[in-house]
């Protein structure tokens, strides 16, 4: 009797569990038994794996084999197994010393002829295996590079199942033949599913990619709204926009991803791993370090927008677009009960779904960019009588996005349309991104310096208890919201995020507390009635 095990990882959404697979062989009639709950792409996998190790020059055991995958009470799908799985049947069988295996995790999908696939999840698996204490990991070749971004661990990248096997028993490293190299890799397949997360908007490119020719100075006038995109990133606040076609909603919400600062170390993993997850991380980008941009189409189910699907549930929008940008463009139109579904998300950071396979947890802190016309027709304007809508369909129109959820939006800024003088009176561009990106930033640092030593690192993500108790405006600033509180016009959490929204300003312009000024600001941007604030941040003093 022979038996040997080795390890593999399954991922739980953007998590993973390691599994032992062991294989066992005893004398009998010729037979391959796969349990440990297995789903039915790795029930495939036995079919595989033979195919795989006879082509690979290897002599199939001609004896009962049982392999287990353990825990067996955890649900496995994939074929990221099959790699453990040909290379624990060939340690029962003394091809391979069971010795060399048993710390060793081995992650990807193999052909029939024996090459190495790559499979989606490649940097939450080796996550995993880092918490676990594994320090070798084998996974495919070209996805190497995805593997290394985990510190602490030694990565063998390799293309073939026999390259491996020699590698593991020290013979000599076959050269394999690579494919022509006038057409696309056949193995960086497995790192991109087509069609996934089409339904999403997702630019996985990055901000810097998808923004190239795109500037803030593009946009001509709308002061307001300007300023509500410098302040939305600078402290990470929900903000919409409302305004007639053509205003300049849509140019507004794409360049914001570019006045977002870069990800750190550990939100590019985060978002990385969401990505790999999904099956959307681009070859040859195995990190992505810049604010990530996602905007749904307004048919979006609440299954793509929040995530779920068949089986284990997949990341939706909410999980692309962590710590980046969820543009909901024409919002209205969304269904009530998919822009409903968003509440939780926006107020946790962080999505949970419930199905029959399981319970899966995704991150989900993103900036949401709501946009919508006033009415059906988009001319309607308290300044002229255009719009030919009936009052009740306006009322009905404007209702279908929800109080509950316009009550946790901080920035609600009216675009005004442009103008023939503002389109061609000479000098009408306003700053570049460059120019606002840098005082986000700095805004950014002020924040991360006053927030040191809490769990938070932008004044959204900041508790309203912890800003009533710890974060006090100067004494009287906040006394016009107040006076709002008690007429009815904001409600308790309308307050807090007044309040923060005032810190994210006093951010911006270089004050050590809100004044008086920044909160009345803070107060124009939220209910949107002038409080006799300059709209135009302009450079910190």
């Amino acid at each position: 009797m022979g038996f040997a095990r080795t390890c593999a990882v399954a991922l739980v959404g953007v998590e993973g569990v390691v599994v032992e697979v062991q294989a066992d062989l005893e004398p009998g009639v010729a037979a391959f038994t796969l349990v440990g709950l297995p789903d039915k792409s790795l029930t495939e996998s036995r079919d595989r794996v033979r195919a795989a190790v006879v082509n690979s020059g290897g002599e199939w055991p001609q004896k009962k084999l049982t392999v287990g995958l353990s825990p067996a009470s955890v649900p496995k799908a994939g074929s990221g197994f099959d790699l453990a799985v040909a290379c624990a049947v060939l340690g029962a069988a003394e091809r391979i010393d069971p010795r060399v295996l048993a710390d060793v995790l081995m992650i990807g999908e193999l052909g029939l002829d024996g090459r190495v696939r790559p499979v989606r999840g490649i940097l939450p698996a080796v996550l995993a295996a880092a918490d676990a204490g594994y320090e070798q990991v084998v996974v495919p070749e070209c996805a190497a590079a995805e593997a290394s971004l985990v510190p602490g661990v030694s990565v063998l990248g390799v293309r073939t199942l026999r390259q491996l096997v020699a590698l593991l028993t020290d013979e000599p490293v076959p050269e394999e033949t690579p494919d022509r190299q006038e057409r696309p890799d056949p193995l960086l397949a497995g790192l991109r599913v087509p069609g996934t997360g089409a339904a999403t908007g997702m630019r996985t490119l990055g901000a810097a990619q998808h923004d190239h020719g795109h500037d803030l100075a593009d946009v001509v006038g709308q002061t307001s709204a300007r300023t509500a995109v410098e302040v939305a990133a600078a402290g990470g606040h929900h903000l919409f926009l409302e305004g007639p076609p053509g205003a300049g909603k849509t140019m507004l919400a794409e360049r914001m991803p570019a006045v977002l600062p870069p990800l750190t170390k550990e939100a590019s993993l985060e978002v990385t791993a969401v990505h790999s997850v999904a099956g959307l991380l681009p070859p040859g980008k195995p990190l992505i370090d810049t604010a990530p941009y996602c905007a749904p189409h307004h048919s979006a189910t609440m299954q793509s927008l929040v995530g779920g699907g068949p089986g284990i549930a997949r990341p939706g929008a909410v999980s692309l677009a962590h710590r980046g940008v969820l543009f909901l463009d024409e919002a209205p139109e969304f269904h009530s009960r998919t822009l409903d579904a968003l509440r939780q998300p926006l107020e946790s950071g962080h999505v949970v779904i419930a199905r029959s396979a399981g319970v899966v947890r995704f991150p989900a802190r993103f900036l949401m960019v709501l946009a919508a016309n006033p009415c059906p027709c988009g001319r309607f304007s308290q300044r002229d009588a255009l719009c030919e809508c009936p009052p009740s369909a306006v009322r009905r129109y404007q209702s279908r996005l929800s109080g509950p959820l316009l009550d946790r939006v901080d920035l609600r800024v009216e675009v005004d349309p442009v103008g023939r003088a503002q389109l061609t009176e000479p000098g009408a561009r306003g700053e570049s991104t460059a120019t606002v990106a840098g005082r986000v930033r700095q805004a950014r640092e002020r924040a991360a310096a006053r927030l040191a030593g809490t769990p938070w690192r932008t004044n959204s993500e900041v508790p309203g208890r912890e800003l009533r108790s710890r974060y006090h405006a100067v004494t009287g600033a906040m006394d016009e919201a107040e006076r709002s509180l008690e007429r009815g016009l904001l409600t308790a959490r309308g307050v807090d995020r007044v309040l923060r929204v005032a810190w994210t300003v006093a951010d911006l312009v270089g004050h050590d507390r809100p004044d008086a000024t920044d909160v009345a600001l803070a107060l124009h941007l939220r209910t949107g009635v002038p409080r006799g604030a300059p709209m135009a941040i302009g450079a910190p003093t």
